[in-house]
């Protein structure tokens, strides 16, 4: 999810690395569109779209289409795997927008699990 996103979006995963039965994600999972998909609607004025939308509209804030502006991969949480020679993405590792907005993660595809006998 992202912090000026309306929606939520899905984290697509393109590499062949599997981590259990699922394919992992590792901080370089960072190219907009193709790994990053937008997030709905985007809220924030500093996106030029969004300006210029608030403007046209008289200051009534206007949300536009999501286009991720990604300035950075993937600030990982606490290292401790790696997957494809980079640090493995989990829920507190987060992603900046070039807009202002934070990625992170909300729901992970895989979790710990305990198994008590």
């Amino acid at each position: 999810m992202c912090s000026f996103g309306v929606a939520p979006s899905v984290l697509n995963i393109v590499q062949t690395e599997m981590t259990g039965n699922m394919p992992g994600a590792n901080m370089m999972d960072n190219i907009p569109f193709m790994n990053v998909p937008p997030f709905g609607m985007c809220t924030t004025p500093s996106n030029p779209a969004v300006a210029a939308a608030t403007a046209a509209a008289l200051g009534v804030p206007t949300p536009m289409p999501c286009t991720p502006v990604l300035v950075a991969p993937w600030i990982p949480g606490p290292v401790k795997s790696l997957l494809m020679n980079f640090p493995m993405i989990n829920q507190i590792s987060t992603l900046m927008c070039a807009y202002g907005g934070v990625i992170m993660p909300v729901v992970p595809a895989q979790f710990n699990t305990l198994i008590q006998s």
